[in-house]
């Protein structure tokens, strides 16, 4: 597949760093020879300096005959532009990064699709939403949903209280097997395994279990989370993810945000018309405490450094507050926040990179999620033609190792199948792969 990426920025070098992994014929451009140098010595792309949105760059770049054209530089404008350009070239596929909600709506949406853009991301407001649903279900580390909450997929950590330490699979009780507890991943320490009935879950695993939507509170009860309605918020920075949050939340919590820009604040209160804003050192402790830090339900670290919300994250633990959310955007922090005490991690480029890459998968493909720290995908794709997925039940399909059939959606239905389970034309697929299965996975589903 032949992939433009306009921008090397940290979305771009992100988005070509996970497809260079899949031998993608990717072209990465920008105007900083550094940036691109860097990315030609550690990937294995073509990169082209220049300005994106020029019609000979484009044209060096052989835009007319590209599969997808992904435009994520730091400019909405030049992103829109590059797209138009792209498509009106001869681009199958054309996506855009905008900072700009109100090109979200709908109306807005079909409108830049007309003119070639054929697809919007927001960074800022898939982190936004994310967050919001994270609040929403506080008990949880990690939440993501399918077809509307239809299905979804949650993750927790197993502490020393956990009913399941030292359970084997195969022998959980009958209670839980009544709930549908279907564990499809379980992450331990940088290791990731797929369960199986002999696997056994030990303390500190971080399980990732699928459910339907009416059963999320039975098993929120059988893994013993204590259940904490957030009422009392306190978010730290001064970004465009703290503001987008700000705004998702205040309508439904009292939401205070600190941020040590005053310029920043006075922006902020132009648009943030419930929410306390407060300009002091969100690095000074005593100011959050000042400020209700020991009577807050949850604390979201937002600035633009991931050292700085990790610390923040663990004092506000350290202060009884029962959730906490940081963004970190340095891989190699993932598994040491996690091991320490952040309950859940926010990464903008990740999340983007989920967003986009359902359209580079092969098959007819819904959704992509990927879980922090896990070197895995869970995919959703849609049976759409009658071929052997749908003449045989699951156990004689030979479907790889690496990788296990979490849920269906068959019409308003969530199915939890098991081996003679036989799929049907139009039935959604949630699956779960390693690696090295995501290929053989796509062929069963082309």
């Amino acid at each position: 597949m032949k992939i433009i990426i306009a921008g090397a920025g940290d979305v771009g070098f992100h988005l070509a760093e996970l497809l260079a992994y899949e031998n993608q014929d990717i072209t990465l451009i920008d105007l900083d020879q550094e940036v691109l140098d860097y990315a030609a010595s550690h990937l294995d792309v073509l990169t082209i300096k220049g300005d994106c949105g020029s019609i000979d760059i484009l044209e060096q770049a052989e835009a007319g005959s590209a599969n997808i054209v992904l435009a994520v530089t730091t400019s909405e404008k030049t992103n829109l532009v590059v797209c138009i350009l792209a498509k009106k070239m001869g681009a199958r596929q054309t996506i855009a990064r905008v900072n700009n909600q109100e090109y979200l709506a709908e109306s807005q949406r079909q409108t830049f699709a007309e003119l070639g853009v054929d697809n919007i991301i927001s960074p800022v407001y898939l982190a936004a939403e994310e967050i919001r649903r994270l609040v929403k279900q506080a008990y949880f580390t990690d939440i993501f949903e399918f077809e509307e909450g239809r299905i979804s997929l949650v993750g927790v950590t197993l502490d020393e209280s956990s009913p399941l330490i030292n359970i084997c699979l195969k022998d959980l009780p009958d209670h839980a097997k009544e709930i549908d507890l279907r564990p499809i991943a379980v992450l331990r320490g940088h290791r990731t395994i797929i369960p199986r009935g002999e696997t056994i879950l030990r303390q500190n695993d971080h399980v990732y279990f699928i459910t339907a939507k009416s059963r999320i509170d039975d098993l929120r009860k059988f893994i013993d989370c204590r259940k904490v309605n957030v009422r009392k918020i306190m978010i730290m920075g001064g970004s465009e993810l703290s503001r987008a949050t700000a705004q998702l939340l205040e309508k439904d919590y009292n939401v205070t945000l600190i941020a040590n820009n005053k310029e920043c604040c006075k922006t902020f209160s132009e648009t943030l018309t419930e929410t306390l804003i407060i300009n002091g050192d969100f690095s000074n402790v005593n100011l959050l405490v000042e400020e209700g830090l020991d009577n807050m339900d949850a604390f979201i670290a937002l600035t633009g450094n991931s050292e700085t919300n990790i610390i923040a994250s663990l004092t506000a633990k350290n202060h009884g507050v029962y959730k906490t959310i940081a963004q970190v955007e340095n891989k190699e922090y993932v598994h040491i926040s996690q091991n320490i005490g952040v309950d859940t991690l926010i990464n903008k480029k990740l999340i983007a990179a989920n967003n986009i890459f359902r359209f580079v998968r092969k098959g007819k493909v819904e959704a992509v999620t990927s879980l922090h720290g896990v070197d895995a995908e869970v995919i959703e794709f849609i049976v759409h033609k009658p071929n052997q997925l749908t003449k045989k039940p699951l156990r004689d399909l030979h479907f790889p190792e690496a990788a296990l059939i979490g849920g269906v959606i068959r019409g308003e239905e969530s199915l939890f199948p098991d081996g003679d389970f036989q799929l049907e034309v139009n039935d959604k697929v949630i699956v779960f792969t390693l690696p090295e299965a995501i290929s053989k996975v796509e062929k069963l589903f082309r």
